[in-house]
């Protein structure tokens, strides 16, 4: 039954990559959009469930912020090193440019941990329908709801910082596919909740800072619009009627 409801999930997010790969023509839109999805997921979904579930606090600071500051440090140094090494391997980076003119590797790291996360929600899914077929519908619909947003995202990140869009589309599939695989192998794993809130937490982090550092500040580049804002807030909006309606 979790595999069968995961295939939702699957769908849900191959719709996401195809709007976002449809609407090329209306890019700065695309990013303003993805970076308010993005913030959405980050401060209403990820952070308040890595909060629940990693309760634990290190020197009076809860062990979750720990982490999500650790993440948003980490991402920050991996772009930073392979920006270097471009570099050092005669890529001149133009800070004005845009991610576009940086390492393609960043976006594939990225679109990566959304494939990670989209992982984890397949695991959460059969965790829950083991607990109970009501408690496991409602995960369910939690996560299909928002994998709309995670395929978006993912061909986004994976675009932005100037992949073919072949490797775009096998980015897309591997998330699409993993909240499947993730559904199959929670039958023979159990993740211990404490854990699982450490890694949403760390992976909030990151994403946090690709939205804030990156794609925002290049969404605004070219087209400071107004339009641009407004799909940045409509975004965030989104994710909290789906936090709201499925939480």
């Amino acid at each position: 039954m979790a595999v069968f409801v995961a295939l939702g999930a699957f769908l849900m997010t191959l719709a996401g990559g195809w709007t976002a790969q449809h609407v090329t023509d209306r890019r700065h839109l695309v990013l303003g959009l993805a970076g308010g999805l993005m913030l959405g997921v980050v401060g209403l979904d990820l952070l308040p469930e890595a909060l629940r579930a990693a309760d634990t606090e290190i020197h009076g600071v809860p062990a979750a912020l720990l982490l999500f500051v650790a993440g948003f440090l980490l991402a920050h140094l991996v772009e930073r090193l392979l920006a270097a090494r471009r570099a050092a391997h005669g890529a001149v980076e133009h800070g004005a440019a845009g991610p576009r003119h940086r390492s393609p590797e960043v976006g594939l790291t990225a679109a990566a941990a959304m494939v990670g996360h989209s992982l984890m929600d397949g695991v959460a899914i059969g965790a829950s329908f083991q607990v109970g077929g009501g408690m496991g519908t409602a995960v369910a619909l939690a996560v299909i709801a928002h994998d709309f947003a995670d395929g978006f995202n993912t061909f986004t990140l994976t675009r932005l910082y100037g992949n073919a869009r072949r490797k775009a589309l096998a980015m897309l599939f591997a998330d699409a596919v993993a909240p499947v695989a993730g559904a199959a192998a929670s039958t023979f794993l159990t993740i211990p909740e404490g854990a699982l809130g450490g890694y949403l937490a760390l992976f909030g982090g990151a994403l946090l800072y690709l939205a804030a550092a990156e794609i925002l500040p290049e969404a605004h580049h070219e087209h400071p619009a107004r339009s641009t804002l407004l799909c940045t807030v409509a975004g965030a909006a989104f994710i909290w009627l789906v936090v709201g309606f499925t939480g």
